[in-house]
């Protein structure tokens, strides 16, 4: 067997590449056929100089610039936060120069998985029962009857506490009113049962309005401050539920009506060079079969969002595009914060230097695929191909974000580890197998195999393809749900974005 690789080039222009293990002071890695000795050692993920990088000269990784070194970086040198610096800054006019279609992968003709159609048409891929309330206050109501109804009839009952729905003003009242509403009418539920207390400005009444047209035999209404025990019509309401719940049988439907959500969290340096690039595959693939992937998470689009505008596919669809980025500068500018929101302590010590960097591997999760539309916070999927969603870099936010438009699973690439799930199925894919090895209860697929020489980028793509229909089927779980880690979080800001 061939020796594994220590190190990667990732771009024809870098200057730096990247250690895929630990190297030490005095390794002389030869890159383009020429060797260069380390100055110091580089843990793995991190990057060192390939020749010399003047003060103030770009810092190129990805064929694209990461920052600028803020000294002279000879040959060999550890390249990190010490050295290199965001290039980022505020809002920017953007241009329209729309590059030609990638090919999409071939799709495999006649792909089915086996979910639950609702009345209103859309699919879910769980039969769960989830309780959703309007406000804060009976957050402890909510998540009694769920685990009491769980425990007493074995049917799997999920509350989404969040602290809001009232004392809430303007755009930030609609954004938590619609992202409930979105939740309530998620297809993974098989039943709803929304709990209010009776006197929030999130009404019951001006909630049911919010919700418009819904299946009346999948949802039900409680409002603790009426007569009665709450408990005990909670209990009622939720019987009835899972007994409407029965009627709904697993049926083939065609992979194109799959819908998947797109993040990371927690990455690391290999995050761009195997799990992202491995989402971004199977983003392609599904697309290819007429499905929908939606990639969220705007200030991680910084410093690679041009790559994203190009593949636009009209210009309507870049504008909105550029409007969503620069509107969130916007709030970043209001709140009177840097642009370039630093990588978190985790992104450094996992080798992540610049927002740029870590954009440009983020963003490889939308694969190569035009992006077909561009939604608001809040706003459901309705457009096939790769969507465009505003919303933060928090991953409980991002991820509950992407259950409200329609994501019936999100994929989650990380490479320190989360336990975190949100309302749909979070699938955990690891940078690196080392994570997978060492916390196998929170990794659903390790991507860390593309650099230990276990498979290439189409045999893996291929590999969590398959891995997607079963988990969609019912064949198995992500570990999230095994574990009940299912939480919600709502973007919070007086002004909608």
């Amino acid at each position: 067997m061939s020796e594994l690789p220590r190190y990667l080039k990732i771009g024809r222009t870098d200057n730096v590449a990247v250690a895929l293990a630990d190297l030490a002071a005095g390794e002389s890695p030869a890159v383009d056929g020429a060797a260069v000795t380390l100055r110091e050692p580089v843990g793995r993920g991190h990057k060192f100089a390939l020749r010399p990088i003047r003060a103030g000269e770009a810092v190129v990784k990805y064929d694209m610039p990461i920052g600028h070194a803020t000294a002279d970086i000879p040959p060999g040198s550890f390249v990190h936060t010490h050295n290199l610096r965001t290039n980022l800054s505020g809002e920017l006019e953007y241009a329209y120069r729309p590059l030609p279609p990638s090919p999409l992968p071939e799709a495999e003709k006649g792909r089915t998985f086996l979910g639950y159609r609702r009345a209103d048409g859309t699919v879910g891929i769980r039969n769960d029962l989830w309780i959703i309330p309007t406000v804060g206050c009976v957050n402890k109501l909510a998540e009694n009857l769920a685990r009491d109804f769980e425990r007493q009839n074995g049917t799997r009952c999920c509350a989404f506490p969040h602290p809001y729905g009232c004392s809430q003003l303007g755009g930030d009242h609609e954004m938590t009113a619609n992202l409930l509403a979105a939740l309530v009418k998620h297809p993974n539920a098989g039943g709803v049962l929304v709990v209010a207390l009776g006197c929030e400005n999130n009404t019951l009444e001006s909630f049911r309005e919010r919700l418009g047209s819904y299946d009346e035999t999948r949802v039900r209404f409680l409002k603790a401050q009426d007569d009665g025990s709450e408990y005990e019509q909670g209990l009622a309401h939720l019987s009835e539920l899972a007994e409407n719940a029965k009627r709904f049988r697993r049926e083939a439907v065609p992979v194109s009506e799959l819908k998947v959500g797109l993040k990371c969290g927690g990455s690391d340096g290999l995050s761009g060079i195997t799990a992202n690039p491995l989402i971004g595959r199977f983003s392609d693939l599904l697309i290819a079969a007429g499905g929908t992937t939606v990639l969220t998470e705007v200030p991680e689009m910084f410093g690679a969002e041009t790559l994203l505008f190009n593949r636009c596919r009209d210009e309507e669809t870049f504008r909105r595009a550029a409007a969503m980025v620069n509107g969130f500068k916007d709030y970043f500018i209001r709140h009177n914060q840097v642009v370039y929101e630093n990588p978190s302590p985790g992104n450094k010590a996992g080798g992540i230097s610049t927002l740029e960097e870590k954009s440009l591997g983020c963003t490889q999760k939308g694969g190569t695929s035009q992006v077909t539309d561009v939604l608001d916070y809040g706003e459901a999927l309705h457009t096939p191909g790769l969507n465009l969603l505003t919303g933060p870099g928090n991953d409980m936010v991002a991820v509950t974000v992407l259950a409200a438009a329609g994501a019936q699973l999100v994929l989650f690439s990380t490479g320190r580890g989360t336990p975190f799930g949100g309302p749909v199925p979070t699938v955990k894919i690891s940078t690196n197998t080392e994570l997978a090895e060492r916390k196998p209860n929170w990794i659903d697929f390790d991507a860390g195999r593309l650099v230990k020489g276990h498979g290439t980028l189409d045999e893996l793509g291929l590999e969590l393809f398959d891995y997607v229909v079963r988990l969609a089927s019912g064949e198995v779980e992500a570990r999230n749900e095994t574990h009940g880690y299912r939480e919600i979080a709502i973007f919070k800001d007086g002004v909608t974005l």
